[in-house]
């Protein structure tokens, strides 16, 4: 199999570079003098790229391969005029007329024709108020994937991004769970988690997980960078995720979408949007209500989600945007398993006391502003106002539940408030141009967070039953703040090769004020000692990180890349003080830091054929896990160490018939394959752990698939495959037969899932049905140390869903 996929990414890359290319050249001029337009540039609309003329008007593109072009010309002070060509057979010469503008300037708008996709694409060097020159990114397009929208099927939508490993412990797709290169996939943490460009984390320091993700249906298209994203998005290793919502169409003042699906264990699903522009407003808007049983017992769920979006452009140099988001969720949570619960009846459930709640409130007001034809401003404000409800017995599964002890309910209450302001430049150097930019961001993250006894009942009941009412176990309240200052310059030193060299400067302050209860008994279970211990804790560091990018194309169609980012993560909360009975939190504590490194070659021919292949590595130090406390079954999470990712993350897709028979072909069938090799190391003064791998990193993850289009016709196969993995530094399963009673930890066995989708579009009307775990497979991805566990978490069985859509 890798033999095979090796050849077949060798291949499709050589027909890549050994296809004919052509060149466009052509002179602009002024539409009255017919002298040349002085500071002239041509835009190439099919990738971002810029193309200087000379003094004479001249200009010259090469290396373009037989395709589809828009082409605009442009100038400071002139208008733009804007042409599509087409190359087969020959060069071509394309000259451009302009008239000078009078009054305001008029920004340069390009709309040719969509780029063809296969459902993932990549960002452009330079994207509104960003830089993604010379970084690892794509961009999955929603609107080419065939795939379970409804339940925010990850393992779908993600499967053409490189080297991601995904927790399937949630079928209903109310949390995402993903992280790559050998980071933790638990609540995406690991990523910068973006929706519409501001942050939709609990708190972006002291919390960075992510309990609302938006339902695919509303979704334009998801970007990800990986770990070079730390200079503009926070310093995270994983990188930074956007989900970017739809918006309504510009082109009719009223769009109805109603999609209802029903699947598998009363799942009921019901999404409805509305969208469109009325003068100089624009709007969208969603409702999605969730509901179903879940494959086990004591799984089910009830989750309500709604979205708002209103842009006022008054001018054309400035829009304004407010976004609402709401979301409500409670779901019952079966519990985790014993390995050996697991072999006798992966689908039972052994705790029915467990329940989890999250209310969502997120606000962003945005502003971008045109300050002239090459400088663009770009403003955020976000705040965040929730609440997450943890409610169950969480003692070792390995024990039963005694149900006449109180459960323990935790309660986080977020208030967080955020401003993220860019400016991005465009300016003449030498005989080229460059593109800088500048941002500041302050923060500020306000969590009350709470534990102690719940009822002994085993309804949804979220309130403390301590004798006072109050929280018995711990109360806190953590303060995080947060000032950063960024900058980023793409030096473009010939019309093939940039430099991108950036910087990121961070001061980071962290509090924790509050008490705890201590409790120690003896072995007879007498209490020796019952305290409340108040505490008091703060901590203030600069950061600095620095990175550097290299980008060299030798034709439209391919582009080497390179880059090195320094990345950071402060120790969060939950490190700081929660009283679990699994685990322990080292109160020495230290910050985790490293860096991460790409090379790569990519490229595409529109609709055709798209390759990415990249070599990756990633030093963390002082790396944060639990490990074994000696003498017990209990655990303390602490610093256990560096550790050293390496890989290689290889994705190549390819049209058959488009390859034949040429671009214009009426019928699709395209073959995609995404495969990662990881090894990884751990260095620590442990010798239990020294020399081990790292947790959570399975040495190959495999997808691949096949996709068949005609007209309104779609079929969608997909195989994914993800090699055994370990869940603890001290890699325990490594042995044949060992593992830990408590199934927090031990090895997560090698597995391969199969799905199949398929839609039908007639006028208004979409049809769109499939199979989810085609074979019927018994499975997990997660050992869970707490919730929803602890224990292993079984992944949903074959089940099937069928959604109908109208449009009006």
């Amino acid at each position: 199999m890798r033999a095979t996929l090796t050849i077949a990414l060798l291949l499709c890359s050589c027909l890549a570079a050994l296809a004919q290319s052509y060149t466009i050249t052509g002179k602009i001029t002024s539409a009255a003098t017919q002298q040349p337009v002085p500071q002239a540039e041509v835009l190439l609309s099919n990738t971002g790229a810029l193309f200087k003329a000379d003094a004479k008007g001249n200009y010259t593109i090469n290396n373009l391969a037989p395709g589809t072009y828009t082409l605009t010309g442009y100038s400071v002070g002139w208008g733009s005029a804007t042409q599509q060509v087409t190359l087969s057979n020959s060069n071509l010469v394309l000259d451009f007329s302009l008239k000078p503008l009078e009054g305001q300037l008029r920004e340069v708008n390009v709309k040719g024709e969509q780029e063809k996709t296969f459902g993932i694409t990549r960002l452009n060097s330079v994207e509104g108020a960003a830089i993604y020159e010379a970084k690892k990114s794509e961009v999955v397009v929603l609107s080419d994937i065939t795939a379970n929208l409804a339940t925010n099927n990850s393992r779908q939508v993600f499967a053409k991004v490189a080297g991601l490993n995904i927790w399937e412990s949630d079928g209903a797709g109310l949390q995402l769970g993903i992280g790559g290169r050998g980071l933790s996939p638990n609540r995406t943490s690991n990523f910068n988690t973006r929706q519409n460009g501001y942050d939709i984390s609990a708190d972006a320091l002291g919390y960075p997980e992510s309990y609302y993700t938006p339902p695919t249906e509303a979704l334009d298209r998801i970007e990800v960078v990986r770990g070079a994203a730390s200079l503009q998005y926070g310093t995270q290793f994983g990188g930074m995720i956007n989900f970017v919502m739809k918006e309504g169409p510009e082109d009719k003042p009223f769009e109805l979408t109603t999609r209802q699906t029903a699947g598998s264990w009363g799942l009921f699903n019901s999404f409805n949007s509305v969208g469109g522009t009325k003068g100089k407003f624009h709007y969208y808007g969603f409702y999605q209500y969730k509901r179903g049983d879940g494959w086990r017992d004591n799984a089910g769920f009830d989750a309500h989600t709604a979205f708002g979006s209103v842009h006022y452009k008054p001018h054309d140099k400035l829009e304004i945007g407010f976004n609402y988001t709401y979301m409500d969720y409670l779901a019952q949570q079966p519990g985790g398993l014993t390995d050996a619960d697991f072999a006798q009846d992966a689908r039972q459930s052994i705790r029915d006391r467990n329940w989890f709640k999250v209310n969502w409130n997120l606000l962003a007001l945005t502003l971008d502003y045109r300050v002239s034809e090459r400088t663009k401003l770009n403003i955020r404000n976000f705040g965040l106002l929730a609440q997450r409800d943890a409610l169950g017995y969480m003692g070792k599964i390995s024990r039963p539940d005694d149900l006449t002890l109180p459960r323990t309910l935790l309660q986080d209450q977020f208030n967080n408030f955020g401003n993220e302001t860019r400016l991005i430049y465009r300016y003449d150097l030498g005989s080229s141009f460059s593109t800088l930019l500048v941002g500041a961001r302050y923060y500020r993250g306000f969590t009350d967070q709470k534990q102690g006894d719940g009822s002994t009942a085993a309804d949804a009941d979220f309130r403390f039953f301590s004798e006072t009412g109050a929280p018995n176990a711990s109360s806190y309240d953590y303060l995080s703040r947060n000032v950063a200052f960024f900058a980023e310059n793409i030096f473009n030193l010939t019309p093939k090769l940039s430099l991108t060299p950036g910087v990121r400067y961070e001061w980071i302050n962290t509090n924790a004020d509050g008490s705890y209860r201590d409790v120690v008994a003896d072995q007879a279970g007498n209490v020796l000692r019952d305290e409340v211990i108040p505490e008091d804790r703060s901590n203030s560091r600069n950061v600095l990180l620095l990175g550097l990018g290299l980008s060299y194309k030798p034709s439209e169609q391919m582009e080497v890349y390179a880059n090195f980012s320094q990345n950071y993560r402060a120790i969060n909360f939950n490190d700081m003080r929660v009283l679990n009975p699994n685990l322990v939190p080292d109160q020495n504590l230290k910050d985790e830091s490293g860096y991460s490194t790409d090379l790569g070659f990519r490229g595409n021919i529109s609709g055709v054929l798209n390759y990415d292949a990249s070599l990756f590595y990633l030093a963390y130090e002082d790396r944060i896990n639990f490990k074994n406390i000696a003498g017990t079954t209990n655990r303390i999470r602490t610093n256990v160490g560096d550790s050293r990712n390496m890989g290689l993350e290889t994705f190549v897709e390819a049209d058959f018939l488009k390859l034949i028979y040429g671009q214009e072909h009426p019928t699709s069938l395209s073959a995609f394959s995404n495969v990662t090799f990881v090894n990884t190391r751990y260095s620590s003064p442990d010798k239990a752990i020294d020399g081990n791998e790292v947790e959570l990193a399975p040495a190959l993850i495999a997808k691949t698939g096949l996709s068949f289009k005609r007209n309104s016709f779609r079929l969608a196969y997909q195989y994914a495959y993800t090699s055994s993995q370990y869940t603890d530094a001290e890699n325990t399963g490594a042995a044949p037969g060992q593992y830990d009673v408590t199934a927090v930890v031990g090895k997560i066995p090698a597995y391969w899932v199969m799905d199949l989708s398929g839609s039908y579009t007639y006028k208004r009307f979409t049809l769109e049905s499939g199979i989810n775990n085609l074979t019927d497979n018994h499975y997990f991805t997660r050992r869970a140390t707490g919730y929803p566990g602890p224990g292993i978490i079984p992944s949903d069985a074959r089940n099937y869903y069928v959604t109908l859509q109208f449009k009006l």
